[in-house]
């Protein structure tokens, strides 16, 4: 029994080459982001600038895996099947490995970029955290012991809940534009390099493979785990069966 077939292997091997020219794009390609004042004086993110093929993809993938949650957990209230709840399972993983990145990525990112790690001030800061402590909370409650059917119905509910902050994160620089440190997206004010521009969307490329890679592994582990799970229970009740026979049988006897 494996999680691997012909398309997680074409899978891998996209995101292994996609990941090495990625890296040559970033390092060899793409420039410091530095400019020039009226002052004369030379500001930017400098080297700095680098991180946003991590951390910009990362938090997209995060939204992606959230919102794949989102949509299979409607799904699952629709059609009720196992299929359905497996995907919501293995696709929020995801999203919380994916937004743990973006927050990690981000706060090195500031250091140089705002000299702090972490402002509580942040809109945008905050409510990332927030989504990603919800998703946390969708898993635990996985973890939880109960009925399958119960488990699922609980998860539904955290991932509706869960949907609405990924909206919340997306448009917190523009809702609350006096209250984030962090600026508009850099795609739609065009402040970017071509440079920077076609390495990030790359990254995006890449991200997504990697994405559907992981997606589909994960996906077969919890198949394979409930399998399992199903297989143990129906052993346990078969063990079960067999004493009460051999019981009743040991009574029958003189």
């Amino acid at each position: 029994m494996s999680t691997s077939s012909k398309a997680t292997r074409v899978l891998g091997w996209l995101a292994l080459g996609g990941f090495a020219v990625l890296a040559a794009l970033a390092f060899a390609w793409v420039p410091e982001d530095t400019r020039v004042t009226e002052q004369g004086d030379i500001v930017g993110q400098f080297d700095a600038v680098r991180l946003m093929f991590v951390h910009v993809p990362s938090a997209i993938l995060a939204y992606t895996g959230f919102g794949f949650t989102f949509l299979a957990s409607l799904a699952y209230l629709r059609w009720r099947t196992d299929w359905w709840d497996l995907m919501a399972h293995s696709s929020a993983e995801i999203g919380v490995v994916f937004g743990v990145l973006t927050l990690v990525t981000g706060s090195i990112w500031g250091r140089p970029t705002w000299q702090t790690w972490w402002e509580w001030g942040d809109v945008r800061l905050v409510t990332t955290l927030m989504m990603v402590l919800v998703f946390v909370g969708y898993l635990a409650v996985r973890r939880v012991p109960a009925d399958a059917a119960v488990k699922a119905r609980r998860s539904v509910v955290i991932a509706l809940v869960g949907a609405v902050n990924i909206v919340i994160v997306n448009r917190s620089v523009e809702w609350w534009e006096n209250r984030t440190l962090h600026q508009q997206s850099t795609l739609i004010s065009r402040k970017i390099r071509d440079e920077t521009l076609f390495t990030l969307s790359f990254a995006f490329f890449v991200g997504l493979v990697l994405f559907a890679w992981l997606l589909l592994h994960r996906f077969r582990v919890a198949y394979l785990q409930q399998q399992i799970e199903e297989l143990e229970v129906d052993e346990a009740l078969a063990e079960r069966r067999s004493e009460s026979g051999l019981s009743e049988l040991s009574r029958g006897r003189p």
